[in-house]
């Protein structure tokens, strides 16, 4: 464990810059070195962990080439959607690939993303669909904060022909112990503030179409957060089974673009590559699975929402990770 000294002395830090993280656990060589609940959450207490579900969804595409519904992250995404009507003179879409969409390379006919349009349409993989291509060229780096993932979730389910809920409790939530129980259906603003908000919910968001959000939408304790960051810096094993293929694992946290707006950071298959020893999953408000494989760390932090949170990196950068080199 943690010395006592440090334990209180990361915790006055957390409750002065902090103040939304719900959970905190620390774990290193596979065993829990910190463990930490604030504002009423328990163990048990599962948050919106925002943009986390991108990484959770990667694994997700990496489990479906494993056991070939994908042929490879090169397809092309129109290939999945043989209905859908390009317009005349409209090539770019025709070039788009997964890859594309997993590294945050594929352009948009748009500046700035419009994230109304996307909770107030009736299928948002179709009007991301339409918002993708232009003029803008393949392989620089765009954050696609919802529209991107989603075409990746219609994917995902032409590709398996099941519900994407049930796919992922096959093969990565049951196998780990995850508690995802259902769909969380959003009718309104209302509804989803008070979803958000709630310490009793559990689930999965999913959109119009019943399909499952790939960019945001799913809920998740601090331990359920360890067990995804532990499956990757076990190369993909869980308890003797190999869930994902260490390959994916390799391919998925390795710079395959980057992101030079924001801290000129490196970018992997919806994973967010920190140093040469760690990565991470990000999602708004400040949730992080974090590992660092040179010191056989995974670190997860669940936070309600609050606008401009404190950086979560440079916490695990400056109060934490010199903590694992002194543990008793």
């Amino acid at each position: 464990m943690m010395k006592h000294e440090h334990i209180k002395a990361l915790e006055a830090v957390i409750k002065r810059d902090h103040e939304n993280i719900t959970g905190m656990i620390i774990q290193q060589d596979g065993q829990p070195v910190y463990e930490g609940y604030a504002d009423g959450y328990r163990a048990n207490s599962a948050v919106h962990v925002a943009s986390v579900t991108k990484s959770v969804f990667s694994i997700l595409i990496g489990i479906a080439i494993d056991k070939g519904y994908l042929q490879s992250i090169d397809q092309h995404i129109l290939d999945f959607f043989p209905d859908y009507k390009v317009l005349p003179g409209e090539e770019t879409i025709q070039k788009i690939t997964i890859k594309h969409l997993l590294t945050m390379t594929a352009p948009y006919k748009y500046d700035v993303e419009p994230y109304e349009t996307f909770f107030t349409c009736e299928n948002p993989v179709e009007t991301a669909l339409d918002l993708l291509g232009g003029n803008k060229p393949i392989g620089e780096f765009h954050y696609a904060a919802i529209g991107g993932p989603q075409i990746l979730a219609g994917i995902l389910t032409s590709a398996t022909k099941q519900h994407l809920l049930s796919f992922a409790d096959q093969y990565l939530f049951s196998p780990l112990g995850i508690d995802v129980p259902n769909d969380i259906v959003l009718k309104s603003q209302a509804e989803h503030i008070a979803v958000m908000n709630d310490k009793g919910t559990k689930g999965w968001v999913v959109d119009p179409q019943n399909i499952n959000t790939a960019s945001w939408g799913l809920f998740l304790t601090p331990s359920d957060m360890i067990k995804i960051g532990q499956l990757y810096l076990d190369g993909g094993i869980w308890q003797g089974t190999q869930l994902v293929s260490a390959s994916w694992i390799e391919e998925s946290t390795k710079e395959q673009s980057r992101c030079v707006q924001w801290g000129n950071i490196g970018y992997g298959y919806l994973w967010w590559l920190i140093d040469e020893n760690s990565f991470a999953a990000m999602g708004d408000g400040g949730n992080v699975i974090y590992v660092n494989s040179k010191k056989k760390a995974v670190i997860g932090i669940a936070a309600s929402f609050m606008p401009n949170a404190q950086d979560r990196i440079a916490l695990i950068k400056t109060e934490i990770e010199s903590l694992l080199d002194d543990v008793e």
